[in-house]
């Protein structure tokens, strides 16, 4: 009986609100700045193909970690890492899912809240809720095909281009530059509102670091995307030539 209580007022028999969506938002936030910092590193990591196919080789292997053990079977390495960020991926979405507005007047509500303030930062969370929905789908399943396809990464001197063929055949590199810019555009609005909800680098002026952090965001935004196509365009001039 308590329980229907507490679910039809909001609050317990005791006056005292569930501390359960406070637990649910500090996971969301913890598991948003992990693939927010992971998306950074990913990059970083991918655009070593723009300094030559050897460097980005080495880079390939010591993340399988064959200083350890060079076999090639050490590419599970890459698999198992691979599924434990989709599993974190799966429930950073599944927790973004519930501030989404579900129905027409849910819709109409944040329409007029933006419509009323005209603040940016609504905005901001309209286009990290709408490439959150296209990441769920192709961030998904570029998961899954590294997953399965961890041994096809390195580009290999018998001639085999790993990563460069996936993304040139079948017209994947469309795939990709969809998922460019709806990655870095949601992990860096991300984590400037998280910067901003937690209150991290905030100094005696908080609209003076908002207004900082805006900017920073916007940097990082052009300089990973802008990467990402350099990157891009590498893998395509492989595999072309």
């Amino acid at each position: 009986m308590s329980k229907q209580i507490e679910g039809f007022l909001g609050i317990s028999e005791d006056r005292k609100k569930s501390r359960i969506p406070a637990k649910l938002d500090l996971i969301q936030s913890g598991t948003g700045l992990f693939l927010g910092l992971f998306m950074w590193a990913h990059m970083l990591f991918v655009s070593t193909i723009l300094f030559g196919e050897d460097v980005y080789n080495q880079v390939v292997h010591i993340l399988e970690l064959r200083f350890m053990y060079d076999s090639p079977n050490m590419s599970y390495v890459t698999s198992f890492l691979a599924a434990c960020v989709l599993v974190i991926f799966f429930v950073h979405a599944a927790l973004g899912m519930r501030k989404m507005p579900i129905n027409f007047r849910q819709w109409q509500i944040y329409r007029a809240h933006a419509t009323r303030m005209k603040h940016e930062d609504t905005t901001l969370w309209w286009i990290q809720a709408c490439t959150g929905f296209i990441m769920f789908f192709l961030g998904s399943a570029h998961l899954i095909i590294i997953i399965t396809n961890s041994d096809q990464i390195a580009l290999l001197a018998d001639g085999t281009l790993g990563s460069a063929e996936r993304v040139y055949s079948h017209f994947m590199w469309l795939f990709y530059l969809v998922l460019l810019f709806a990655v870095e555009l949601h992990g860096s609005i991300g984590l400037y509102r998280l910067c901003v909800k937690w209150g991290w680098f905030e100094g005696k002026d908080a609209k003076a670091t908002r207004k900082n952090l805006k900017k920073a965001k916007w940097i990082l935004s052009v300089f990973f995307i802008a990467l990402g196509l350099l990157s891009l365009g590498a893998f395509l001039k492989i595999a072309m030539n």
